[in-house]
């Protein structure tokens, strides 16, 4: 495989080229971290992340954001992040008709990937699947996630920002989502937004996004994706977030989490889950098994 060649046809914007990159890591190809060794360092493209519970309308909303660049002449990236099929452990393309009018515009690329069981909710090989579409030429990549468990979360700790999409019956989620999801936000839509108790739940959103000591209160957006109002306003949020975080260290902070995230994984590259659930269905027979005591003996 020669990568270099490889890797030159990405920055020069060679999409089959990208694509196949891609399926090379996805897969784990013999030696593919040798072609991310040879990326550049990463272009102009910011990410921006849309999370949010399932039936909030993202897909529609990305839609959306891609018809807006698409008429600024800006070329831009879709990662859709898929529920796994729990027979093929393919992605589950449904929502994806939505988006089809773009799939083959010489602007667009847009790539399904399968959560794999990954319990965050993003593809394990997000981090390295991202630095490839980086070094395309693209101005902006959007990254929508499947909206289960700690997913929000997650996201955040890649994207430079973070768009959390809510409709108005999640009122009563609200006090829920606080832990997480209220504090990774840097901008919040209430799509939907011409349901009845769209202006209520704003107000007591709003209430609850009183602004601390660290950080102003994230603005919210009213709008309804399909008939493509509010998106106008949401695209100058994203552009005026990215300006304003320029320089306040979020990119040194993104970087150091993927940079720890990937450490991580070098480390536990070793530990095969099959034998330790041979080894775990063995030792749990022992009288006096103690499970910090037999990881403590096997693996410290």
């Amino acid at each position: 495989m020669n990568w270099q060649q490889l890797v030159q046809q990405i920055c020069s914007g060679d999409i089959k080229s990208l694509a196949r990159a891609i399926s090379l890591v996805e897969n784990e190809y013999a030696d593919y971290h040798s072609l991310l060794k040879l990326l550049p360092g990463p272009g102009i493209a910011t990410i921006t992340g849309i999370t949010g519970p399932p039936g909030a309308g993202k897909s529609t909303l990305v839609d959306a954001l891609v018809g807006l660049l698409v008429n600024e002449q800006k070329k831009c990236a879709v990662l859709c992040i898929d529920p796994s099929s729990p027979f093929k452990k393919g992605a589950l393309l449904g929502d994806r008709i939505r988006m089809s009018e773009w799939y083959n515009h010489p602007n667009v690329f847009i790539r399904s990937l399968a959560t794999r069981g990954s319990l965050g909710g993003l593809h394990p090989k997000i981090i390295e699947i991202t630095d490839i579409i980086k070094a395309a030429p693209f101005d902006h990549i959007i990254i929508e996630t499947v909206g289960v468990g700690q997913s929000e979360v997650e996201i955040a700790s890649l994207a430079d920002t973070t768009v959390v999409v809510l409709v108005p019956e999640a009122g009563d989620e609200i006090q829920t989502m606080k832990a997480g999801l209220m504090e990774v936000a840097d901008i919040f839509v209430v799509n939907k937004a011409d349901r009845p108790g769209a202006d209520l739940f704003i107000k007591n959103l709003r209430t609850m996004l009183t602004p601390d000591f660290h950080r102003q209160a994230a603005p919210i957006i009213k709008s309804i994706a399909p008939a493509r109002l509010g998106i106008q306003e949401l695209l100058e949020k994203i552009i005026q977030h990215e300006s304003m975080s320029a320089g306040n260290g979020k990119k040194e902070q993104l970087l150091t989490e993927k940079g720890y995230q990937l450490i991580q994984r070098i480390r536990m590259k070793d530990i095969d889950r099959q034998q330790l659930q041979q080894q775990l269905e063995k030792a749990a027979t022992e009288k006096g098994f103690n499970l910090y005591a037999f990881i403590d003996a096997h693996y410290h």
